[in-house]
């Protein structure tokens, strides 16, 4: 079984590291070559192209000018330590033993605009590319074209070599997951969904967005801590106040829900 993640905007590359441990990412011929088209954008034609600010579209152009390959630790850092948004918050990583982040390196993937499918402990650069992004490449105009065949077959080669069945988890946002071609994957998805009660209404059950994320980071690090390898073990998931819901679950999805009070 692996588990699939979406990236982060927020970074943290200035915290000390907890771990040393960390590998190169697989697909950094491909990264390069975004980082190398994107390096001869000026930041207004940055800014345009992601819809954000100009200081931050001034930040990102130097960042892909300063994109340097071998990767190397102290300048970049691990994945899953780099980023710093709900999910990883959820995940909290930086509490991981030596012998969970082996089996993160196992078993979890980070979908990623720049970088196509991430390790945990593969050192990137800081970034910000969103997969959605629509940047025209000798791929066709999306990022998910440039993506799609690559991250699928490694995801393959990867539910090939994880333990336990070919089950593909997917935790990750609809935008980062649609760059995997489910069909030419050919494994078993299974896509949890946390529901909330919130304080305003209680009897109405809702996805609520940076609460999803940091479940689905909580649920993540369940597997790692647990070294949980199958879906059957799903339902004794109860991080962060959550419950499975079984009237509400289905195979594919199930579904976890946390009452008011347990929030």
């Amino acid at each position: 079984m692996l588990t699939v993640l979406s990236p982060a905007k927020s970074l943290d590359f200035d915290s000390k590291l907890p771990t040393k441990k960390h590998s190169q990412p697989r697909l950094l011929d491909g990264a390069e070559v975004l980082a190398d088209q994107l390096a001869t954008w000026s930041p207004q034609e940055i800014a345009q192209l992601m819809s954000i600010s100009d200081d931050l579209a001034g930040l990102n152009a130097q960042r892909f000018r300063d994109f340097v390959v071998p990767f190397e630790v102290g300048r970049e850092r691990p994945a899953v330590l780099a980023f710093a948004g709900d999910v990883y918050t959820g995940m909290e990583a930086r509490t991981f033993g030596e012998r969970d982040f082996t089996e993160a390196q196992k078993s979890v993937r980070i979908l990623s605009g720049l970088y196509g499918l991430l390790r945990p402990l593969d050192l990137i650069a800081p970034y910000r590319l969103e997969m959605g992004t629509r940047l025209t490449t000798s791929a066709g105009d999306s990022l998910y074209a440039y993506w799609r065949e690559r991250v699928t077959a490694l995801l393959a080669e990867d539910l090939d070599e994880s333990p336990g069945p070919p089950v593909l988890l997917n935790l990750a946002s609809a935008e980062y997951f649609g760059v995997v071609d489910t069909k030419a994957l050919g494994a078993k998805v299974i896509s949890p969904r946390f529901l909330d009660a919130p304080l305003a209404n209680p009897s109405e059950l809702k996805v609520i967005s940076f609460s999803a994320k940091r479940a689905r980071g909580a649920m993540a690090s369940w597997l790692v801590r647990e070294r949980i390898r199958s879906p059957r073990k799903l339902p004794e998931f109860t991080g962060l106040g959550y419950a499975y819901d079984a009237d509400r679950s289905t195979a594919a999805e199930p579904t976890f829900v946390r009452t008011a009070a347990a929030g």
